[in-house]
């Protein structure tokens, strides 16, 4: 089935719609999921989060990009999820390692949002990205987006886990100087 099929079953509160896009988007969306909380039954928990929040969202939303806008609901659901299980015991994962990669170039979430707009800052960014040569943008928003695994990233893009870890600095050195020449960093 068609996305603009698909959501307009939303728009028509047709609970149809719900089962077309878990068959559509449900492996998509569980692999952001455990990418980020690294347990099956966190990720199953996410995934069914995302199939209620979608339905509260469409209508008053009307999505272009259907796998865009539930990508994006799991992924701020598993990374809130994520949140409330580190909160007392910081521990290891994917989420830690790539949010402490990017900490390099971009200072902390909240020091971010005080400091600059932040459509702004997405904007900025999604201007770099733009730059990038395929390969290294989709490596970089594997890793940073989608929280690969090193491992993951070597197999999907059959590069030794020393490249694949030299091309990400080299991205984010890029990112970092291009975030320096915005006045976004000091």
């Amino acid at each position: 089935m068609e996305d603009k099929e698909i959501v307009r079953l939303y728009w028509d509160r047709n609970e149809r719609a719900i089962k077309e896009t878990s068959v559509k988007y449900g492996r998509y969306c569980y692999q952001i999921a455990f990418n980020i909380l690294l347990s099956k039954e966190d990720a199953d928990e996410s995934v069914n989060d995302t199939w209620l929040k979608t339905w509260e969202c469409i209508p008053p939303h009307f999505p272009e990009v259907l796998a865009t806008f539930v990508g994006k609901i799991t992924r701020r659901i598993s990374l809130n999820k994520w949140h409330l299980k580190t909160r007392i015991k910081r521990g290891g994962g994917q989420v830690s390692l790539a949010l402490e990669e990017l900490e390099e170039c971009i200072s902390d979430s909240n020091d971010v949002e005080k400091s600059v707009e932040h459509k702004e800052l997405l904007r900025l960014i999604n201007t770099f990205l733009g730059t990038l040569p395929e390969t290294e943008r989709d490596l970089f928003v594997c890793r940073y987006w989608f929280f690969a695994s090193i491992q993951e990233l070597c197999e999907k893009f059959s590069f030794s886990e020393s490249k694949t870890k030299s091309m990400l600095f080299r991205t984010r050195e890029k990112l970092r100087k291009c975030l320096e020449k915005e006045g976004y960093l000091s």
